[in-house]
């Protein structure tokens, strides 16, 4: 295996788990971000390395892709491997497999902001061309980020009001609640009877504790778009788009 593709067998408890034993998607988000920060440190750009430069990777988007989502599976072996960086972003690969049979992929795409300034700096200049993360050259295998088209119709939604367990370690809130808050408004039984084929997330705005969030929903068939915005502001914080099929 490439040296950078960095591998960990997860184990999953029931109480990651729904009722009918599929895994929810924000521990899948919690475990895909754990991987990539455990790889990350590995490999010299992590945490411990730039937060001494005052810097933050920030998630800006998720393509994923499902052969068959996570159902019944006590035993999830994922893959990372950071795909390397243009100018101001960074792109990392995942797979999910049950033994040596492949569940999903998925491709993100990242960035590294000045904690004081909010703005994003240089990836190449700032991780000092760590050869761990090389300049990126597309390959074919490569997930494709699709386009998420703003909701035509509001179907249903609902007001969520951040909490203290909702904001991580850069003090704002972290990127698996919004797939909570975005699917949060689909009735019991949509949920109940279908499962994740695709997902697409764009994160655009962060949002802090005691903040709303307004999730929003448009349903066409099994294609169902998001948006989460800023209760107060109107501002658009993430937006989802995600395929279902039926179980």
């Amino acid at each position: 295996m490439n040296k950078k593709v960095f591998a960990e067998n997860v184990k999953i408890r029931y109480s990651e788990m729904d009722f009918d034993l599929v895994l929810k998607p924000a521990v899948l988000l919690h475990f895909l971000q754990d991987l990539a920060s455990d790889n990350a440190e590995n490999l010299g750009f992590g945490y411990s390395f730039i937060i001494k430069k005052n810097l933050a990777w920030f998630l800006l988007k998720y393509r994923m892709e499902f052969e068959d989502y996570p159902e019944k599976i006590y035993d999830l072996r994922l893959t990372t491997e950071p795909r390397g960086y243009n100018k101001l972003f960074a792109f990392r690969n995942f797979n999910l497999y049950d033994g040596g049979r492949l569940l999903g992929r998925a491709t993100s795409a990242w960035a590294l902001v000045d904690i004081i300034s909010k703005s994003m700096v240089s990836v190449g200049d700032a991780l000092e061309n760590n050869p761990g993360m090389p300049q990126y050259v597309k390959r074919e295998d490569d997930l494709i980020f699709e386009k998420i088209k703003p909701l035509g119709k509001v179907d249903f939604e609902k007001i969520f009001e951040i909490r203290f367990d909702d904001i991580d370690v850069n003090r704002h809130v972290n990127n698996a609640n919004y797939v909570v808050w975005a699917f949060e408004p689909l009735s019991f039984d949509f949920r109940k009877e279908k499962k994740l084929k695709t997902l697409d997330m764009v994160f655009k705005k962060e949002i802090q504790y005691g903040e709303k969030v307004l999730s929003q929903v448009e349903i066409s068939g099994c294609k169902t778009n998001h948006v989460l915005k800023n209760a107060s502001t109107g501002e658009d914080l993430c937006q989802i788009s995600a395929l279902w099929i039926e179980k």
